[in-house]
This record gives structure tokens, C-alpha cells and sequence, in this order.
């Protein structure tokens, strides 16, 4: 794996609108980036390569702010992991563009950022995006990539597949190393949140169902987490903080398993280093609802994976923008809310009674 921990931070400024006239959230991103200027950590931590020799590499951007002790809580929020799912790519950087624009103005954010580490990495497969796939220019689905194997059955192709990458779900060859775009997303993770003692990750995926889903992990084993007690707290927060809101919250093997996923086996790496805290999470958003609601977007393999109409667009991103804001609150208060060890059990068999069933 490759280290990036010393590499030297750099901030560049806006490109033309035209360098990417394909990707509109880079252009996004990038010109947040230039709103953002010197409050921003920006770098880039690996050029993608697209299938088009003629085009320019990609870059692969980590943006942190806040507090770079490693004695405070952090969070990351990760997006485009499937080049399809554009959906999230703009949900992470519409509240990166939000957090920007609040520090012109908001002393509260500023207080916040006094004792807290925020991360981005909105478009984690800028290649993908680029070719309007799921997997990236090598064919590999980042998701099925890492080195971890389910240890029960999956569903076929769906749960990851070594067939070949004319295929979905495809996990790379036996014995490769990770894909390059894993590669410096773990080691973003492991540099800017496990050498914290507490953090948090949301990664923003749609293209499940018709209900708006937050899951942790594993996806390998129906096996329960160790920090099953924290989950189950979490999810009580959010529910008394947000009496009404829509999601489910649930460990991902309720649904179904997987190899490779890449949070159950940075999660297991950071379950190694004592004392600390890990809570990766996964918002999968239910792109079946937007289908229901306009059935012509079955037609188009964008619309089976995102909102086509601009309104129902905005009404997605105002919609979760609340969950992130949500969980920097938490990341920063979690002393207040993590059980204390004497009651860890208690929570932790009421979390085995609410999803397992145990």
C-alpha cells in the first residue's frame, strides 16, 4: 500500500469549466475547492488513468479541515466509489460546498472545527464516473476489491465474481494487490481517522431498493460487530433527533453478503489498534423510489442509479444533507453518547435483540 502520510499538501486553483465536460461534479468539486482556498487541507492522492489515451489523468482528491491533532474525534465522507452512482458524489460535495460557505459566516462551525477533523473524498472513482461505469477503467468494482473473502454463501455475481471484468461486480484477479483508488482510500482513512481514537465514516452509494438504508458493517458474515453497543447508541440519537426520519438503519448482512468489501476490511484493521474507535457506515439510497416515481428513467442506465428531474434531484440532496450535518455533530459530542463501558453490554444485547434477533 502506498504511504501518503508525507505527502505535501497542495491547493489548485480552478481549472476551465470546460477540462471536464463530462464530469460536472468534478467541476463542482474543484470550484469548491477555490471557494475553500487556504481553510483547506486539498491533495491529490492519485491520477487516474481513463481508457481515452488522448485524455488527461483524473485526479483523486482528499480534502481535510479542522483540527489535525490526532487526539480529536474525525469524520469522513466518501462518495462515487461506483462511477454510476453520481448521486453520491454530489450529495458529499454539496455538503462539503455547504460546510465552505458556513465558514465565511459561522462561528459555531468555527468552534466545532476547534476540536474535530473532517475529511472528503467525493469522487473516490473519477475514472468510472468518466466512463459512465460501475467499475473503473480496469474493469474492477472497488466495493468487491479488497482482500477479504464472505465466509458464507453470496448471491451469485452480486456478492463479487473473479470471472472476468466483462462482467459487473468483477474483484480483480486472485492475488493482486487493490486497485490503485483503494489503495489511496485506505491509506486516506488510515492517515486522517484510525490514527484518531474515535472515528466515523459515511460512504454515499445508491441503486437499493425503495427505502433509504444506513448500513454497517459486516457484509462478509452475519457475524455481529464488536462495536455493535456504539451502533445501536448512534441509532438512537438520530431517532430522538430526528423522530420522523425515513432510513433504515441495519447491519448490510441483513441483506445480503459479499466479498471485498473495503469498510469491513478497514474496519478489521482498525479492530486491531486498542483503544480506538471505528464506525464506518454506508448510506445506500433507494433509486428504486425515483424509478417508481418515473418509470421512463428504467430506460436509461444513469436513471436507474440517480435522479434524472432536477427538482426531485434537489429534494434528494436537501434530504440527506441533514444525515451528514447529523453525524459531524455526533463524530464531535460522541463522549456523550458512546456507552460507557459498565453499560456496553446492556447495549450491546439489545442491539443483538433489535437486528439479530438474538
Amino acid at each position: 500500500m502506498p504511504d501518503h502520510s508525507h505527502a505535501p499538501f497542495s491547493a489548485p486553483p480552478p481549472p476551465p469549466a470546460v477540462q471536464y465536460p463530462h464530469l460536472p461534479e468534478m467541476q463542482a468539486l474543484e470550484a469548491t475547492l477555490a471557494l475553500g482556498g487556504s481553510h483547506l487541507d486539498t491533495r491529490v492522492v492519485h491520477q487516474v488513468r481513463t481508457t481515452d489515451p488522448t485524455a488527461a489523468p483524473l485526479a483523486l482528491y482528499c480534502i481535510a479541515l479542522g483540527n489535525p491533532s490526532p487526539e480529536v474525534p474525525a469524520i469522513g465522507f466518501f462518495g462515487g466509489v461506483h462511477g454510476l452512482e453520481r448521486i453520491g458524489s454530489e450529495v458529499v460535495i454539496a455538503f462539503l460546498n455547504s460546510v465552505v460557505m458556513r465558514l465565511k459566516w459561522d462561528a459555531t462551525l468555527h468552534q466545532q472545527l476547534e476540536s474535530l477533523r473532517l475529511v472528503f473524498m467525493p469522487i473516490v472513482n473519477p475514472g468510472g464516473m468518466w466512463m459512465g461505469t460501475r467499475a473503473n477503467p480496469r474493469g474492477v468494482d472497488l466495493m468487491r476489491n479488497a482482500p477479504i473473502e464472505a465466509v458464507d454463501k453470496v448471491p451469485y455475481l452480486v456478492g463479487g465474481q473473479r470471472i472476468g471484468p466483462t462482467l459487473p461486480w468483477y474483484r480483480g484477479r486472485a492475488g493482486d494487490p487493490m486497485e490503485a483508488e483503494n489503495q489511496a482510500l485506505c491509506a486516506t482513512v488510515h492517515r486522517e481517522l484510525l490514527s484518531h481514537p474515535f472515528s466515523m465514516v459515511l460512504d454515499c452509494h445508491s441503486g437499493f431498493g425503495v427505502r433509504d438504508r444506513i448500513w454497517f458493517p459486516y457484509a462478509h458474515t452475519r457475524e455481529p460487530i464488536a462495536h455493535l453497543a456504539e451502533m445501536r447508541a448512534l441509532k438512537q440519537i438520530f431517532r430522538q433527533s430526528y423522530t420522523h426520519h425515513a432510513y433504515v438503519f441495519e447491519p448490510q448482512s441483513l441483506q445480503y453478503l459479499a466479498h471485498g468489501d473495503v469498510w469491513d476490511y478497514l474496519y478489521q484493521q482498525a479492530c486491531t489498534q486498542a483503544g480506538r474507535v471505528f464506525l464506518p457506515l454506508t448510506l445506500e439510497m433507494g433509486s428504486w423510489l425515483w424509478i417508481k416515481k418515473n418509470p421512463r428513467q428504467m430506460f436509461s442506465l444513469k436513471g436507474l442509479f440517480n435522479p434524472l428531474i432536477e427538482h426531485r434531484q434537489n429534494r434528494v440532496l436537501r434530504r440527506h444533507l441533514s444525515l451528514l450535518d447529523f453525524l459531524t455533530r455526533a463524530a464531535s459530542s460522541h463522549a456523550l453518547w458512546i456507552p460507557p463501558d459498565h453499560t456496553r453490554q446492556r447495549w450491546h444485547r439489545q442491539a443483538l435483540r433489535d437486528w439479530y434477533g438474538a
